[in-house]
Formats: C-alpha cells, sequence, structure tokens
C-alpha cells in the first residue's frame, strides 16, 4: 500500500499575524513554522495503516527551501520519503493542481489530508484534488478502517453518523479522532536526516484568484460591568449597543 499525505506549512498559534505590502502579504518576518495539525493528524493515521511493513509514507508539501524543516519533522514523524514542489502555495487551486499532478506519476492506494489549514481554513484542497484525478473525495472523516482494497469511512452529519465504503484510490481530508498525533523520537529525528527528500518544479496553471488584502479583526472593545440590580440598564444596553436583542 501506497500512501500520499499532503502537509502544510503554517504559523504556530501563538504567533502575532501582521501584513506587509500594503496589506497583500502575510509578513513572515520571526515566525515560528509547524506542520499544519489537521495534517499531523492525517500523517499519523497514514503511518499506522502502513506499520509492521504494510506500505509506505510520503508526505508532499508546495512551497519553497523554507519549508524543508517542516517537512524534515514529517519524515521525524514517520514518513518514508517526502516531496516538496517548488513554489509559492499562492492559492487552494494552484495547490491542489500541483499536488494532483504529482499524484498522476506514481500509483498511491489514497491520499490523506487534513480537514483544513489552520492559516486560510477554507478546506478547498482535498476536494479540488479528488476532482483533479477524478477519484472520491471524502471531507472530515472521523474515522478511517482499511481491509484489502477497501476503506470504511466514518463521519459526522447533522443528528448522527454517516459511514461510507470506498473501493479504490480515494482522497480524504482528516479531522481529531482519526488518529492521535505522533510525536517524533530521536531516532526518528535522527533518521530524517538522510530520508529522501525530492524537490521539483511546478507546473504551469492559471491564476484564478488575487488577493486584495487582508484584515485583522477589529479590537474587542472595553468590558462594561452592570450591577446585578440594574437589570433594566443591562437591557438596555444590550439592545442599543451590543444590538443582540
Amino acid at each position: 500500500m501506497k500512501i500520499l499525505v499532503c502537509i502544510s506549512n503554517v504559523p504556530d498559534t501563538t504567533t502575532k499575524i501582521t501584513f506587509t505590502n500594503d496589506n497583500t502579504q502575510f509578513n513572515t518576518a520571526g515566525v515560528q513554522f509547524i506542520v499544519n495539525p489537521y495534517d499531523e493528524i492525517a500523517l499519523s493515521k497514514a503511518i499506522e495503516l502502513c506499520e509492521g511493513g504494510k506500505g509506505t509514507v510520503t508526505v508532499i508539501n508546495v512551497g519553497d527551501s523554507s519549508t524543508d524543516p517542516t517537512i524534515r519533522k514529517a519524515l521525524a514523524i514517520g514518513a518514508d520519503d517526502a516531496v516538496r514542489i517548488n513554489a509559492a502555495p499562492r492559492d487552494a487551486y494552484f495547490t491542489a493542481y500541483q499536488i494532483a499532478e504529482y499524484a498522476k506519476t506514481d500509483n498511491f492506494d489514497m491520499i490523506l489530508c487534513g480537514r483544513e489549514s489552520i492559516d486560510y481554513n477554507g478546506a478547498q484542497v482535498a476536494a479540488m484534488i479528488g476532482e483533479f484525478l477524478d477519484i472520491p473525495s471524502i471531507s472530515i472523516i472521523k474515522k478511517l478502517d482499511f481491509d484489502g482494497n477497501t476503506a470504511t469511512i466514518e463521519r459526522e452529519i447533522e443528528g448522527g453518523k454517516e459511514i461510507l465504503t470506498v473501493t479504490g484510490k480515494f482522497i480524504a481530508s482528516c479531522a481529531e479522532g482519526v488518529a492521535e498525533p505522533k510525536i517524533p523520537n530521536m531516532r526518528g529525528i535522527m533518521s530524517a536526516r538522510t530520508k529522501p527528500l525530492q524537490v521539483i518544479e511546478a507546473k504551469e496553471v492559471a491564476t484564478v484568484g488575487k488577493v486584495i488584502a487582508f484584515e485583522t479583526p477589529a479590537p474587542r472593545g472595553a468590558v462594561k460591568l452592570v450591577p446585578a440590580e440594574e437589570t433594566e440598564k443591562l437591557i438596555d444596553l444590550l439592545h442599543s449597543e451590543a444590538k443582540v436583542i
């Protein structure tokens, strides 16, 4: 079994977000980057499925050389090899196209990724890859079992659960519960230095979107404390200022 896992290079959740170039680009100065947490779940599941010599796990990232430490961490966690498509991931369409073009060159049994990246939260890449490759795409899965050539997948839906079976190749985006994220051990960290990391150039693809500007959320206003006995004042504030009633 061969599994391809898509990983994103994202800012640590404690990062203070700022923008440059007239608010059109994310400011990377002083930012600590990590493997996207949802992608770590997907990677951990792929490694679990391939344990005991049952298969191999390849991680793929679209990014420049600055993402190599993130890729090496994925190798330290347990991936067998890695591919970096040498280009800035300008949007979801571009990223999905590059990954799909690479996937066409190898016979992967399944492709896994996180439900979304924690920087843009778009949740678009998996579905686009499925469309490019003309394979089933299952979004935001909570459980995955694989037996022979058939995958049993569980998703949460409004009011219950949905259980699907998929035969043949597919792509799935993973959420919490699919697997417990693995922590690299010393052996994994040392072996990651020598595991293969292939760098390939990006394919030409049309630009379908353009960033006009980024905006940060408006700062929260000051808290107003209302004495418990002044109920009418509280109601007035909720009506006139908060506008929630």
